[in-house]
């Protein structure tokens, strides 16, 4: 006896026809309404739910309650959910506020010994305190409605962001003063001469803690086809550090070096003196640098009292060391001369960066500083 369905036809007038064949062929639409278009339509098309739900690759409930609600409240309500349907949310704004809150505390601050969060440490901790707190809705939370309550108000509890605090008061102004200096240099470097009561204007700054390390076994060249890159044992020597005193010409790209174990006064001093042998005497020689105590010690200011009007420093204001282009030569040093370097002592390392220094001042660079200087005015 064949099957007769004692479900009604559903009516369709031309314009919704029209309406669910553009629905059910569109590439836009929510994937759950074109499936509900499609439906609704094998359905006016006299097929029935079990031919629908076949073809279509679903179940004959969810076919049912499409045709259902469309032969109910109509074609327009079918292809949308119904009010109030879903899971009910158990977690009220209060319990997510205090999720977050607790969140942005550290765990150390509440009788934990781990600095930062883990999803599944805060999700702990929320379980065994919300009773008492007063949100009973979060005794059965999960790390992952955790970490969507946190990804929702932007926080992450198990990220560090490094931020550089500003101590000096007169951060401003000093930066404004080297800003300046390197506005000065670009001015005078058009006009390819300084003012004659000037000579130089030096960058300097230390680059302390230059490891030397030996190998304990050779290098193994590289092998076309078999060894792409250079062989190194993981094991090595350490013979110390080295520290370089260093100071490049803003005008010419010049750098004075010296490689000594030690940067403490009598050091920087031993820099002034090369720095005041190296140029004409008679004329002012401008330093940018930190105020690190080595320049600032008594032993210096005796020595720079041997030398009056000699040398004018310029003060780079407190973690402002960025704006000290000498900085930046340094960061070409760490790429290329002492990146994968290996000596066999301390003496060996000041040995190849004295030649380092040599090589670079045979074909020197030009360093410039552009930042903010095009709103700077020279007087």
């Amino acid at each position: 006896m064949p099957f007769v369905s004692h479900r009604a036809p559903l009516k369709l007038s031309p314009a919704e026809v029209e309406m669910l064949a553009m629905l059910s062929q569109s590439r836009t639409e929510a994937a759950g309404r074109v499936q509900r278009a499609s439906i609704l339509l094998r359905y006016h098309a006299s097929e029935t739910i079990s031919e629908i739900a076949r073809s279509m690759g679903t179940n004959r409930p969810r076919v049912e309650r499409c045709v259902n609600k469309a032969l109910e409240f109509g074609v327009a309500q079918a292809l949308a959910d119904l009010p109030g349907r879903g899971r009910r949310p158990t977690m009220t704004p209060e319990a997510r506020a205090w999720v977050v809150f607790l969140a942005c505390q550290k765990p150390k601050n509440l009788g934990y010994a781990q600095e930062l969060w883990t999803t599944r440490l805060l999700a702990q901790h929320i379980r065994k305190h919300s009773t008492a707190a007063g949100h009973p809705s979060l005794s059965r939370l999960g790390r992952g409605t955790v970490s969507k309550v946190l990804r929702a108000n932007r926080v992450q509890p198990h990220r560090i962001q490094y931020y550089l605090e500003r101590r000096d008061p007169e951060f401003d102004a000093k930066m404004v003063q080297v800003l300046h200096v390197c506005r000065e240099v670009e001015i005078w470097r058009e006009k390819a001469a300084p003012p004659p009561d000037l000579v130089a204007v030096l960058s300097y700054d230390e680059k302390p803690g230059i490891q030397a390390i030996e190998n304990t076994a050779p290098d193994l060249p590289p092998v076309p086809g078999k060894h792409a890159m250079i062989g190194r044992d993981h094991e090595y020597i350490r013979h110390g550090t080295v520290s370089l005193l260093a100071g490049i010409d803003l005008l010419t790209g010049e750098v004075l070096g010296l490689a000594r174990k030690r940067h403490r006064s009598a050091e920087f001093i031993e820099f002034l003196e090369l720095a005041d042998a190296h140029y004409p005497a008679g004329a002012r020689i401008r330093i940018v640098l930190d105020s690190h105590s080595a320049h600032l010690s008594r032993q210096t200011r005796t020595f720079l009292a041997t030398l009056p009007n000699r040398f004018e420093f310029i003060f780079t204001p407190k973690h402002g060391s960025w704006l000290n282009l000498i900085e930046s030569f340094f960061g070409k040093m760490a790429k290329t001369l002492l990146r994968g370097i290996r000596v066999a002592s301390a003496d060996e390392l000041t040995t190849r960066i004295d030649l380092y220094l040599k090589e670079i001042n045979e074909a020197p660079v030009v360093f410039r500083w552009k930042y903010k200087l095009e709103n700077l005015s020279v007087v």
